[in-house]
């Protein structure tokens, strides 16, 4: 079920073994398909892993389909309701997608093999906690990606600023600083919700909360207001519109363009500031979203996918055995220094320490969170009501009014079934 590898790896290893019995074998292989998302592992990844599990499980033969993000959701929603011979056996999801999965018991509970063999207790929270439901674990981190702060090294320079700042009062200092000469200190849109969740988690509040199999949002709770009021004070430090999110104007394109000194982004995006403007090239630097003490990084949202099993599929051994073997130290940590991933848990870092931008989004992950466990959480985002909250307050709207109806639109579409 990893779309964009097993495409490639089932035509060579139909080259060679015809997917089915292998030469040297001592019987019949059984396929495990895997669906995996474009461009999540390299074919080169995809080539050694493959390699390498079949000669250790010599009744496995594996077959890689690569799939788009668009459109997804019904395909795997279709997946795991028909019984296919060609259906998946492993899938690659968003982890925040597994919660709309888990419903209807049509996933394997991992719960076992997770506590038991897989190390549970160490993986990043963002992709594990997502992956359960009522303490049952159904989906399986594999990797990590979550913002961090790109910053010019030069502008820096010229502000005489020689470390990035660790702390949220001294990121203000340092941006205020930096918002001189014609400067923007930081390009912050005004509706980056994902940016605010952090701050939010920091002061230990939540976007919503369950009790009682009841969801309620909470953006009106002191810790909430806490976060969007520091929201506010660094947003004021730029010039990004109050009214519109980071893709409107891509954050990127206005960091290559203007006298930009930092934006919260993944790593991954300086490639498209180098592609606008070459001649950063040297001159961009990360380091991870500041939090509260100078020893602990900020909380951030934690992207990225978990592997989950149909309950359906007819090869349930083989399915777990790929997982394992995706999941596991090995090949994680290939998969990371291979495609400047963070891995699936806080110890495997140091696989991806000599690569500043990665490092600095492993340092983050650990204090990475994902958004509310619930299917019903697709509603919320679909007409969002925190983007419109933003907006309001900064354009000096009363924070305590303005997030308690933002919370009570929060708690309706999560009421909807």
């Amino acid at each position: 079920m990893r779309p964009r590898l097993l495409a490639l790896v089932c035509v060579s290893a139909s080259l060679v073994s015809g997917c089915g019995v292998l030469p040297g074998s001592d019987g019949d292989r059984h396929t495990v398909t895997v669906w995996l998302m474009k461009d999540s592992a390299s074919q080169e990844f995809l080539d050694r892993f493959t390699e390498d599990f079949e000669r250790e499980h010599t009744d496995i033969a594996l077959d890689f389909k690569i799939q788009e993000w668009t459109g997804i959701g019904p395909k795997v929603t279709a997946a795991l309701e028909e019984e296919t011979a060609d259906g998946p056996d492993v899938i690659e999801v968003g982890n925040t997608q597994v919660p709309q999965y888990v419903d209807g018991g049509r996933l394997v509970d991992l719960t076992l093999e997770s506590v038991r063999d897989w190390g549970s207790k160490d993986w990043l929270p963002g992709l594990s906690e997502p992956g359960q439901l009522r303490s049952h674990q159904y989906g399986i981190p594999w990797y990590a990606a979550n913002r961090v702060v790109i910053y010019r090294k030069d502008l820096f320079e010229q502000a005489g600023i020689t470390d990035p700042p660790k702390t949220r009062d001294d990121w203000l200092t340092a941006t205020e600083k930096l918002n001189a000469d014609g400067n923007q200190g930081i390009y912050l849109a005004g509706q980056d919700w994902y940016t605010l969740a952090g701050f939010i988690w920091d002061e230990g509040g939540d976007l919503a909360t369950e009790a009682g199999g009841t969801w309620e949002g909470t953006l009106d709770a002191p810790e909430a207001l806490r976060g969007m009021e520091f929201y506010g004070q660094l947003q004021e430090l730029g010039k990004g519109p109050v009214d519109s999110d980071e893709q409107k104007p891509p954050l990127t394109d206005v960091f290559a363009e203007e006298q930009v000194a930092q934006i919260i982004a993944v790593p991954g995006s300086a490639q498209a500031i180098l592609d606008k403007n070459p001649e950063l090239e040297d001159q961009l630097g990360y380091f991870p979203v500041p939090g509260e003490s100078a020893d602990t990084p900020g909380a951030v949202f934690t992207g990225g996918s978990d592997l989950i099993i149909p309950k359906h599929t007819d090869n349930n051994e083989g399915a777990i055995a790929v997982v394992e073997a995706l999941a596991g130290a090995k090949w994680n940590t290939d998969l990371a220094r291979t495609m400047n991933y963070v891995p699936n848990k806080a110890k495997l870092a140091t696989a991806v320490a000599g690569e500043e931008g990665v490092a600095a989004m492993a340092a983050g992950a650990a204090q990475g969170r994902a958004t509310p466990t619930t299917p019903e959480w697709a509603k919320v985002e679909a007409d969002n009501p925190i983007k419109a909250y933003m907006t309001k307050v900064l354009t000096g709207g009363d924070p305590e009014e303005e997030a308690r109806k933002a919370s009570e639109l929060i708690t309706e579409a999560l009421s909807l079934s």
